[in-house]
């Protein structure tokens, strides 16, 4: 199957949204014991401190779209070193016209970056990025539910 990705407009893919559970995948990037959660600039999330990730597309398998965000969101190649698990988001706001909430269904994946000296580039859905441990204030209860199930041992 042919890996669909193209733009969907606005009206139909928040009609979507509004009826059905989106899937997204996350990239938890791990490096020297701690993982990095970027400051998101739209909704749902806006202004918290969340893991890159985003809608999976029709046809694109799991693996190769964790890639894929590496690679867009982080400006990294990333190796992925297996799925952290599988959870499901409640948002009650969705920035797209037509749905007023959103459900996602997010498949974690623990990732590694190739190259080690390469830097993090970020998207604009995120407008800076730091590394945590989990003992940090602040952090969204979402990324405190990944860090119980993520061990940070490299």
């Amino acid at each position: 199957m042919d890996v669909h990705d193209e733009h969907i407009p606005e009206e139909t893919f928040g009609a979507c949204l509004d009826a059905l559970p989106q899937v997204c995948v996350e990239v938890l990037l791990v490096r020297e014991g701690r993982v990095l959660v970027a400051r998101r600039t739209n909704e749902p999330a806006k202004g918290e401190w969340f893991w890159p990730g985003g809608r999976l597309y029709k046809g694109e398998r799991l693996d190769d779209a964790a890639r894929r965000i590496g690679h867009e969101e982080l400006g990294l190649d990333v190796e992925l070193d297996g799925r952290v698990g599988v959870y499901s988001h409640f948002w009650d706001t969705a920035s797209v016209d037509g749905a007023d909430s959103r459900h996602t269904v997010n498949v974690a994946y623990r990732v590694r970056q190739r190259d080690p000296d390469a830097s993090v580039t970020l998207d604009d859905q995120h407008d800076d990025y730091r590394f945590v441990t989990g003992d940090e204030d602040g952090l969204h209860e979402y990324v405190r539910l990944y860090l119980d199930d993520l061990d940070l041992a490299e």
